[in-house]
């Protein structure tokens, strides 16, 4: 094959503008969502039609493979190849129209499904499939896969949706494919037509037997008693024919009022069984979802995230368009049954399924569970058969997984844990995919129900298919693509099940590592390998109040998403691509992270890219010199008590004519100004500061509250005091390494973060709740503290949000530690004696500290929310009338969870509108020369929208400083802190 330049060139002087052969671009699309790593030569981003007749010749020309991809999510790797890459979803995403007469809407391959369904829904119409995906796939995706998801066991896959395609065969012949083409328009359809004339015995015998029968090529459509109909067979054949260019697509009609009717069954296989009963009564969707992944979600998401379900072990999701017959509910012959209606927790139930092959590879204690066999089918009548066979089958050799999918259509999604890091592994695959293929074929069944053989499962196809229908595929794809350039190794002349792996080409990195998930044992190429790729992190969540990614939503480029960022270091742990933790790849795609940790909540595999950029930072700048603004922004603390001594002096030089020079110097744009320093800190003021009665806390003071808020920390103090507590601030300056944290300097955040643990421990030892204003300092503890400090057990990163009733947990290896929640009783009033002259709290010395071994870590950092709803006897003063629009920090989102302060607000009489996404200035990020574009972009992309469109009068409120400071940058607004809120409108009640 040609060089990557070469190629490159001769793409560009044929027309095609955007070709990239970057290491770090090849790198970023190495993968899609499957298990399989292929890099190719060259990127390219077409921009209209013509680009892609034009790649198309190239290619023909050099000899080199072409592979089309949408979103990149394809699970069973058809959207990777060696050669070309091209990706439809930057440029040719416009949806032509929407024609409500015909129902039906003309889209280039690149539209989102979510986009043209939100076209649709003015006109009561939507796109029947509906795959988890939904959010980010593309049409053309959708297309190449023959998609279905839960909804197309009532309006039909995406076969049974297509009207007319423009497609580009492998000939280079430019073809419109519909319902009863003329055989003889075209020398490929001719060809075609002959093929089939010759295959029909074989065709009517073996194909189309079901629903879901996806594997190999859908040749069954082309029967002269089907009417010949090339598209839907197009569909479904995985970019080996032709490259789409355009697509005419059925709507159906929205159901007014769908029902959710969910039935709770012993097992899976017995809620499988339960199919036949259900299906007379033509519901939209039923789907099966398994108790382990429930209790899978429960753990990573808490409680509140699963709304209450029957009684049972394994549950259908019946969804009917309309009325519930009461015949259906004593057919279904379930352990208990619910019928839900409210759309919020529709929504909910749903959004557990959506998520099931995110959160079914994160396992507890156990290998990352894997996609492989992942959507296999049979006919619906024998699922439960199977599913027991399938079990039996994963428990003999040593495997484990998570079945759920699409029961009403007999599909079955699992993930399971191969163990591909041992150097036996890739045998176990290969071995078990073979059995599993053997087993699906018994059952009549099909190996691929909707995601298509790719290259996860084409090498099987003998299991299933006869030499004879083998035969007919190759004839078939010879007929579109006679010189294999389309997506090669793909159902016709296949590479190998085996051949291709991702993970067991990445090798361990361990050179002193700080951070690591419970799972992956300090390993940080398993951590990066978390990300398998499902895309969540390109589709804009910030509508439903999600973070992730809020640089991808800035740039719309694969580099700056979480998935493009874990790519780049899975080829750096791989080490043949990106070479080391100094390459200029690796640095390149995580430059605009903005460290929001959006993705540690958002992302189902629990990728947490703002950790995996701190390691990097500190592995690339170990004993070097730093760039200047990690020393500068990264030292805020150090740079801010400095400035506490003389703040007058320090503003008037952060507004002189030194500032300029001194902005460029640091590191720090120009168009980004400098918070000033308050002229009082919050601890000077709390020194004159007479103690209250009451109930002991500990109020932390962070930088930010004390040298830059401190109006921020005495609203608090009032707050807290009318709530009947005594507030303490701990004496001595302490330090939660945030700043550091995020620039790297994770030695220099480790010392500092002990040594604030070791001071908080006692407090929370004795029942003394520790309350945090700053959400960023306050998630340090609840998060990042544990994975820092080596704490082990649920809490490494990657955990799931932990509320207050959850204590971090340090196992020093003592015999029944000290309990976590004693009451404020003698041991907090000995802790909490005054020293003479001081407002603060004058803990005890803590015996041990630096180098001994720690007690227990169990402090009760909480946010204000938290503690004053747990607070018996508190009334939050009254908010009625106030109409607030709430930025919830990223980190609140990511670590804490909102959800206290929605519900404190709320109870409060306020109307509450938070939005997602990220302000864009993110601590350090938007204020480092090079990110102010982005940060300004990022802040668009949610948060200023929406305080324009509140208006003036409404309330603005950011806990964070950093979103306080954005809005007051971008949007000429004061945010205020919900501490300040409250003491506000307790003054005014008092």
């Amino acid at each position: 094959m040609a060089p990557p330049e070469e190629i490159a060139a001769a793409l560009r002087e044929a027309g095609l503008r955007d070709a990239d052969v970057s290491t770090r671009r090849r790198a970023e699309y190495s993968t899609d969502a499957s298990l399989y790593r292929v890099v190719p030569s060259v990127v390219a981003f077409p921009r209209a039609a013509d680009e892609v007749v034009a790649a198309l010749e190239v290619c023909r020309a050099l000899g080199v493979p072409l592979t089309a991809r949408g979103a990149g999510t394809s699970i069973a790797g058809n959207a990777v190849g060696e050669g070309v890459v091209l990706d439809f979803s930057r440029h040719l995403g416009r949806i032509r129209g929407v024609d409500p007469g015909s129902g039906t809407a003309e889209v280039e391959p690149g539209v989102v499904l979510d986009d043209l369904q939100r076209a649709a829904a003015p006109h009561g119409l939507r796109f029947g499939p509906d795959p988890s995906t939904h959010s980010r796939c593309t049409i053309g995706g959708m297309i190449g896969n023959n998609a279905c998801g839960s909804r197309a066991l009532g309006f039909g896959r995406t076969s049974d949706n297509v009207t007319a395609l423009d497609v580009l065969a492998g000939t280079g012949e430019r073809l419109t494919l519909r319902h009863g083409a003329d055989a003889g328009s075209s020398p490929v359809l001719t060809a075609l037509h002959q093929v089939v004339a010759a295959g029909l015995a074989t065709i009517r015998t073996e194909l189309g037997r079901f629903g879901r029968q996806i594997s190999g090529y859908s040749l069954e459509h082309l029967l002269p008693e089907r009417g010949f109909d090339p598209a839907r067979a197009f569909v479904g054949s995985e970019g080996t024919w032709g490259v789409l260019l355009g697509a005419t697509v059925k709507l159906v009609p929205v159901p007014e009022r769908p029902v959710l009717v969910v039935l709770g069954y012993p097992d899976m296989a017995a809620a499988a069984d339960a199919v036949v009963r259900v299906l007379p009564y033509r519901p939209i969707a039923a789907e099966g979802l398994d108790s382990r992944i429930v209790d899978v979600v429960r753990r990573l998401r808490g409680p509140a995230a699963v709304p209450e379900l029957p009684r049972g072990g394994g549950w259908l999701f019946v969804e009917l368009p309309g009325e519930v017959p009461a015949s259906l509910v004593a057919d279904a012959d379930a352990l208990g049954h619910r019928i839900v209606t409210d759309p919020a927790e529709v929504a909910t139930l749903w959004r557990i399924r959506e998520d099931g092959a995110g959160l079914a590879a994160r396992p507890k204690g156990g290998h990352l569970a894997h996609a492989g066999w992942e959507d296999a089918a049979v006919p619906p009548e024998r699922l439960g058969d199977y599913l027991r066979d399938f079990e039996t089958l994963m428990a003999g050799r040593g495997l484990s997984g998570i079945p759920y999918g699409h029961f009403g259509d007999g599909c079955v999604h699992v993930r399971i844990d191969f163990p591909l890091n041992r150097p036996d592994g890739t045998r176990v695959f290969r071995d078990f995919l073979t059995d599993a293929a053997e087993l699906v074929a018994g059952y009549g069944g099909s190996m691929s129900g909707e995601h298509g053989d790719g290259r996860a499962r084409s090498e099987l196809l003998p299991i299933m298919y006869s030499d004879a229908a083998l035969r007919l595929f190759e004839e078939v794809k010879g007929v579109f693509d006679p010189d294999d350039v389309l997506n090669p190794g793909v159902v016709v002349r296949p590479r190998p099940v085996d051949a291709d792996l991702r993970v067991p080409a990445a090798s361990p990195l361990r050179r002193g590592l700080a951070f690591a998930y419970d799972d992956d044992a300090g390993d940080f190429a398993a951590a990066v390998h978390r990300c398998t790729g499902v895309g969540k992190c390109r589709a804009d969540l910030t509508g439903s109040g999600g973070v992730m990614c809020p640089s991808y939503l800035a740039t719309r480029d694969e580099k700056d998403s979480t998935r493009g960022r874990a790519r780049v270091l899975q080829e750096m742990a791989n080490g043949s691509l990106v070479k080391g933790w100094r390459s200029q790849e690796v640095h390149e795609v995580l430059d605009l992270c903005l460290a929001c940790k959006g993705c540690s909540s958002d992302c189902p595999t629990g990728v947490d890219m703002a950790t995996y950029k701190a390691e990097v930072l500190y592995q690339s700048y170990r004993r070097r010199l730093r760039p200047m603004s990690h020393y500068v922004l990264g030292g805020l603390p150090r740079w801010s008590r400095l400035a506490s001594r003389a703040p007058r002096l320090a503003n008037r030089l952060l507004s002189s004519p030194l500032a300029g020079p001194g902005k460029r110097l640091a590191g720090v744009d120009a168009r980004r100004d400098l918070p000033s320093f308050a002229p009082r800190t919050f601890r000077q003021w709390f020194r004159g500061h007479p103690a209250a009665a009451g109930d002991p806390v500990l109020l932390w003071v962070d930088t930010f509250t004390d040298h830059f808020t401190p109006q921020v920390g005495i609203a608090a103090v009032q707050v807290l005091e009318d709530a009947g507590f005594s507030v303490r601030i701990p004496e001595r300056r302490l330090c939660c390494g945030l700043t550091y944290i995020s620039t790297g300097r994770l030695d220099v955040a480790r010392r500092l973060l002990g040594r604030s643990v070791d001071a908080l421990t006692p407090y929370a030892e004795a029942g003394v709740p520790i309350v945090g204003l700053e959400p960023s300092c306050t998630a340090v503890f609840r998060s990042d503290a544990p994975e820092l400090l080596g704490i082990p057990g649920e809490a490494a990163f990657g955990a799931p949000r932990r509320g207050p009733d959850q204590p971090l947990a340090v196992d020093t290896g003592e015999p029944d530690p000290a309990p976590a929640h004693r009451g404020p009783g003698a041991d907090a009033d000995d802790l909490l004696r005054r020293s003479p002259g001081s407002g603060g709290g004058t803990p005890e010395r803590v015996p041990g500290g630096r180098g001994t071994a720690r007690r227990p870590f169990v402090p009760l950092v909480r946010t204000l929310a938290e503690l004053l709803s747990q607070r018996p006897g508190w009334t939050p003063p009254s908010l009625d009338g106030v109409t607030a629009v709430a930025q919830p920090h990223c980190h609140h989102h990511a670590v804490m969870g909102w959800e206290a302060d929605r519900a404190l607000l709320e109870r409060a009489g306020a109307t509450v509108e938070a939005v997602g996404g990220c302000c864009g200035l993110a601590g350090n990020f938007g204020a480092e020369r090079g990110h102010y574009d982005v940060s300004v972009a990022v802040a668009e992309t949610a948060l200023l929208p929406a305080v324009r469109a509140a208006g003036a009068d409404a309330t603005v409120l950011a806990d964070g400083f950093s979103c306080r400071t954005q809005l007051a940058a971008l949007a000429d607004r004061t945010g205020v802190h919900l501490a300040e809120l409250l003491a506000a409108r307790g003054r005014t009640d008092g």
